[in-house]
C-alpha cells in the first residue's frame, strides 16, 4: 500500500467535497442510513464472524462487548439521520463586525481538511465517523482494528456503494472515505508521518494507542476517550440519588471510558451509604476495591465482593464490574485524590448544596463535569451533538465529546473598500 498516495488521493477528495451544499451532504447521509437499514442483516452476520474469532482467541468480556453490532446496528443508523438533521457549521459565519476604518470582518467556519482516525476495537466508530466528517466536509482515512477488520470493510462497502448508488460521486468522491485494511503496525506508523495531506488525527483506543501517536505524529493529534471518572458524594448528598447516580455509572455499560472507576464518598456518610452501595451493586456483580479506611467501614459487608485496593488501583480505566471506594474527609480530599488520578474524562459530584457544586465545577480539571447526574451522560448522542468523533480531554481546538462544529476550524474573512494600512 503507497500511503503517499493515499494521501494525495485523500487531499484532492477533501477540496471537492468542501464544495458540497448542506443539502447534498444530509441527502447523503439519508441514503447512507436507508443503506444500512437495507443491509444489516449481511452486516450482522460479518460482525458475528469477527465475534466467534474473538472468542475463540480469548478476546475480553469488556473488549467483546466494544465489538459487538447485535442490538445495536439500528442505533447507529438512527445516529446517522441525526447528523443530517444537525445544523451545519460550514460556511457559518460569527464575531462580524465593523472596524473603525470601515473594514468589515468576522469568522467563518472551515472544514479541516483530511482526518486520519486510528481505532481499536469499536465498529460503530467508522459509521459515526464517517456521518460526522462528510458532514463537516471532511474527507477521512480509517484504520480499524485487526479483530473487528471485516466488519468494517463491510460497513465501509456499503456506505460507498450507497454514495455511488445514490449519484453522490461528483459531490463525496470515493476519495473521501478511505479504509486501510492491511493490519500491518508500520501503516500507522507511515500514516503518523504523512502531514502534507492529514490535517489531524484522532486516536480511539487504549492508552498504548494513545502513547504512540503522541510520540510518533508529526501531525496534531486529539487524544481522549481514556477515563478514570470519579463521584463523590457529598456530606448534604441525596443518598437515593446517589446510590442510582453510582449504580448508572457503573453498571448500565462498564466497558466504555464514560463509566465510574472510583466513589469517594464522605466519611460523614460512609454509615448509611456503604451498605446500600455494597447491597445494590454487589448484587449486579461488581466487585470493590476498598482503601483502608473504607476497607474498615464495610467490616464483612459483601464478603468476598470486597477487597483491599492495591497499588496503583486508584490509577486504572476498570473497562469491567469494578469500582474503587475511598472514604474523604471533604471537598479537599476529593478534589486531591481527583487531581492525582483522574485523566480529565468525566468527574461528578453528588450534593444538595449550590455552594458545594460551584466549587467542584470550578476546581475540577475535566471535559465534563456533572452535577447530580451520571458520567454517563457525557456522551456526543447524549449531549445533542447528534454522534461524537471522539470525547477529547486535551484543552485546545476541542474539549469533551466531539461533534460537527468541533470538526470545522475558521479563517477570518475581511471585506473592504479599496482599505490600504497607512
Amino acid at each position: 500500500m503507497d500511503m503517499q498516495d493515499l494521501g494525495r488521493r485523500a487531499k484532492a477528495a477533501s477540496v471537492v467535497l468542501a464544495r458540497a451544499t448542506t443539502t447534498q451532504k444530509n441527502q447523503a447521509l439519508l441514503a447512507i442510513a436507508d443503506a444500512l437499514d437495507a443491509h444489516a442483516e449481511a452486516l450482522l452476520a460479518e460482525n458475528q464472524i469477527d465475534l466467534d474469532a474473538a472468542h475463540v482467541n480469548g478476546l475480553t468480556d469488556s473488549l467483546l462487548d466494544r465489538m459487538n453490532l447485535n442490538g445495536r446496528l439500528a442505533g447507529i443508523t438512527d445516529d446517522v439521520r441525526k447528523v443530517a438533521e444537525l445544523p451545519d457549521p460550514v460556511g457559518m459565519q460569527y464575531d462580524a463586525k465593523v472596524l473603525p476604518n470601515g473594514l468589515r470582518a468576522g469568522r467563518r467556519r472551515t472544514p479541516i481538511g483530511v482526518i486520519g482516525v486510528i481505532y481499536e476495537a469499536r465498529p460503530n466508530v467508522t459509521v459515526d465517523v464517517i456521518a460526522l466528517t462528510l458532514k463537516s466536509g471532511n474527507a477521512v482515512i480509517l484504520r480499524g482494528g485487526k479483530e473487528i477488520l471485516r466488519s468494517n470493510i463491510a460497513l465501509v462497502s456499503v456506505i460507498r456503494a450507497a454514495l455511488t448508488a445514490g449519484g453522490f460521486d461528483a459531490i463525496i468522491p470515493p476519495d473521501a472515505i478511505l479504509y486501510i485494511e492491511d493490519t500491518d503496525r508500520r501503516y500507522i506508523d507511515e500514516m503518523l508521518k504523512l502531514h502534507a495531506y492529514i490535517d489531524m488525527i484522532i486516536p480511539r483506543g487504549g492508552a498504548a494507542l494513545h502513547k504512540l501517536c503522541r510520540e510518533n505524529s508529526t501531525i496534531p493529534v486529539i487524544t481522549g476517550g481514556i477515563g478514570v471518572c470519579h463521584a463523590y458524594i457529598d456530606d448534604t448528598a441525596n443518598l437515593d440519588d446517589a446510590l442510582n447516580i453510582v449504580f448508572n455509572g457503573k453498571t448500565q455499560r462498564p466497558s466504555v471510558c464514560n463509566t465510574l472507576d472510583t466513589v469517594l464518598i464522605h466519611e460523614g456518610m460512609a454509615a448509611a451509604f456503604l451498605p446500600a452501595l455494597v447491597g445494590r451493586l454487589g448484587a449486579a456483580g461488581v466487585t470493590f476495591k476498598a482503601e483502608p479506611k473504607a476497607w474498615a467501614a464495610l467490616g464483612d459487608l459483601g464478603a468476598g465482593a470486597v477487597q483491599a485496593a492495591g497499588e496503583g488501583d486508584f490509577d486504572i480505566e476498570w473497562m469491567a464490574l469494578i469500582l474503587g471506594v475511598k472514604l474523604v474527609s471533604g471537598m479537599d480530599e476529593a478534589l486531591d485524590h481527583i487531581r492525582a488520578h483522574g485523566t480529565g474524562h468525566s468527574e461528578v459530584i453528588v450534593t444538595a448544596t449550590d455552594a458545594h457544586a460551584d466549587r467542584f465545577v470550578n476546581e475540577v480539571d475535566a471535559s465534563a463535569v456533572f452535577v447530580n447526574a451520571s458520567t454517563r451522560f457525557n456522551d456526543g448522542g447524549q449531549l445533542g451533538l447528534g454522534a461524537e468523533i471522539a470525547v477529547s480531554t486535551q484543552k485546545l481546538h476541542a474539549r469533551g465529546p466531539m461533534g460537527l462544529e468541533e470538526l470545522t476550524t475558521y479563517k477570518w474573512v475581511v471585506i473592504g473598500d479599496g482599505h490600504v494600512r497607512e
